[in-house]
C-alpha cells in the first residue's frame, strides 16, 4: 500500500449520522487506490466509518446501513424502552459487527497508524481522545462518540459518562495541527458555505442535562460557534495548501430513509474521491 509519512498528514473525520455515507465513499476510493493513512482522528458517526477503513472492508459501512436502516432492531422508538437510545445499542455494535456483518478485527488491529475517536466527557465538557485500537468487541467507545443526547444514553468508559464527540469538538482539526501535522486530509459531510445554527433539539437536550452536566452544556452552547470556526480555519489551511478537502455538493439528511438516496450519497463521496485521486496522492507526496 502508499504509506503516506506518518510525521507528515493527519485524515480528519466529521460525524453526521447517514450523512457519514458520503465519508464511507470517500474512504473505500481510498481503499481502492491502495491509501491507507497513518494518523486517523474521527469523530462521531465519522468514527465507525473510520472503523472499516482501517479494517480495509471496502462497502461495509454502506452496506450494513442499506441492510438495516429500516430493521427496528436497529433503529426504532422500542429501543427506548430497553436502552434509553433510538438505536438498538447492542444489535448495532455488538450482533451486527460479530455476527450479521462481520468485522474483521485481526485486520483492525494489525493497522500500524493510529486510530482516535474523539468523546466528550459529560462531566467536563470537553473532549477527550482515544486509541481506538484498544476498543473492545462491543464497541463501547464507539457508541460513546456516537452518543447523541436524548437519541442515546450516556455511555459510561473506566465509570467516566461520555457523549458525542462532535458536542466538544466537531471538526477535531485543532488536534491534527497541535499534534504537528503539516498537511491534513478532511472529509466534511456538509456543503461549501453551510454555516451551524443552535437547533431545537439541541436546546431541548441542554435543558434535560443543565443541573446533571452544566459543564457539557456550555460547551453544547458554544458548540455553533465553535463549528463555524473550525469551518473557517480548514478554509484558510485548504487556501494554504495544508488541507485536501473533500464535502458534498448538496446537503445530506442526517436520518435518511430512502435506501436509493442513500446510495446516491455514497457514490458521491466515491465519484468525487476517485475524481480527485491523483491530486490527492500529489498533495500527500
Amino acid at each position: 500500500m502508499l504509506q503516506v509519512n506518518v510525521e507528515d498528514s493527519s485524515l480528519i473525520l466529521e460525524g453526521g449520522t447517514f450523512r457519514t455515507l458520503f465519508t464511507s465513499g470517500v474512504l473505500d476510493a481510498f481503499l481502492e487506490h491502495d491509501i491507507m493513512m497513518p494518523y486517523v482522528v474521527a469523530i462521531s458517526a465519522g468514527a465507525i466509518n473510520a472503523c472499516s477503513y482501517v479494517s480495509q472492508q471496502k462497502e461495509r459501512s454502506l452496506r450494513v446501513l442499506m441492510d438495516y436502516r429500516h430493521d427496528k432492531r436497529y433503529m426504532g422508538l422500542k429501543n427506548f424502552l430497553k436502552e434509553k437510545s433510538l438505536f438498538g445499542l447492542d444489535f448495532a455494535y455488538n450482533v451486527i459487527p460479530n455476527e450479521l456483518d462481520i468485522f474483521d478485527w485481526d485486520t483492525y488491529k494489525q493497522y500500524d497508524g493510529k486510530l482516535l475517536f474523539g468523546v466528550t466527557n459529560a462531566a467536563t465538557g470537553q473532549v477527550e481522545y482515544m486509541d481506538a485500537k484498544e476498543m473492545d468487541r462491543h464497541c463501547m467507545m464507539l457508541r460513546a462518540t456516537c452518543a447523541i443526547p436524548i437519541l442515546f444514553p450516556e455511555i459510561k468508559l473506566n465509570n467516566t459518562p461520555y457523549f458525542d464527540g462532535g458536542l466538544a469538538e466537531p471538526i477535531p482539526i485543532m488536534h491534527g495541527v497541535e499534534t504537528g501535522f503539516n498537511k491534513h486530509v478532511l472529509v466534511l459531510t456538509r456543503p461549501k458555505g453551510y454555516r451551524k445554527q443552535l437547533d431545537r433539539q439541541s436546546k431541548w437536550a441542554m435543558k434535560l442535562l443543565a443541573k446533571r452536566y452544566p459543564n457539557l452544556v456550555k460547551s453544547m452552547q458554544k458548540r455553533a460557534d465553535h463549528y463555524n470556526a473550525s469551518l473557517d480555519y480548514c478554509e484558510k489551511l485548504e487556501a494554504q495548501g495544508k488541507a485536501f478537502i473533500f464535502r458534498p455538493t448538496q446537503s445530506l439528511n442526517s436520518f435518511e430513509k430512502d435506501t436509493v438516496q442513500m446510495r446516491k450519497n455514497y457514490d458521491m463521496g466515491y465519484q468525487q474521491a476517485m475524481q480527485q485521486i491523483d491530486a490527492l496522492k500529489q498533495f500527500l507526496t
